[in-house]
């Protein structure tokens, strides 16, 4: 933890703790990937039996770590973007550029909102139709986890996003 985050009020060291523990569930889950999808090319190459749903967990599981991951990548500055315009526009003209700034940070509350508003009624009916991915009798695997991990990672999201704002006027804000 940063000198900064240690200034941070503490709603929002508390999502920064709840990022962090969303960042750490996607990397298990990608650890569980590689050791399922490694487990499945030694069965089908050694024992000529493939692990069933193994192509079905993956599509399902990329999704979920990508939001669940998003968050902390953001938190941490690794979100990918172009800086080279708003650099220049910060080192000249400081308060635009945080103008600039804090309208992107809204921009993209407001889409990642989108996301999260769109996904709820998805997850929702997943959840009580238990809708599944899969063959039933062969592999079958429940898809409102992965949706619900869409909305968690959205909501971070979108919370990190109003954080930044708050951390960016941090000291004109009493």
């Amino acid at each position: 933890m940063n000198a900064a985050s240690r200034q941070d009020p503490a709603p929002l060291r508390a999502l920064d703790m709840c990022t962090q523990a969303a960042n750490v569930a996607g990397s298990l889950l990608i650890v569980g990937l590689v050791v399922l999808i490694g487990a499945d090319v030694v069965g089908r190459n050694l024992f000529a039996s493939p692990i069933s749903g193994v192509p079905e967990m993956v599509k399902l599981s990329i999704v979920a770590i990508v939001f669940l991951q998003a968050p902390q990548a953001l938190k941490a500055g690794r979100m990918t973007r172009s800086d080279a315009l708003i650099e220049r526009i910060n080192a000249r003209f400081p308060t635009l550029g945080g103008a600039m700034e804090t309208m992107f940070d809204l921009l993209a509350m407001l889409v990642i909102g989108a996301i999260f508003y769109a996904t709820y009624p998805i997850f929702i009916r997943s959840w009580v139709r238990d809708d599944f991915v899969g063959a039933a009798g062969d592999f079958t695997a429940p898809t409102w986890p992965v949706k619900l991990m869409i909305l968690i990672g959205a909501a971070l999201l979108t919370l990190q996003f109003f954080a930044r704002i708050l951390r960016r006027y941090r000291s004109v804000i009493p």
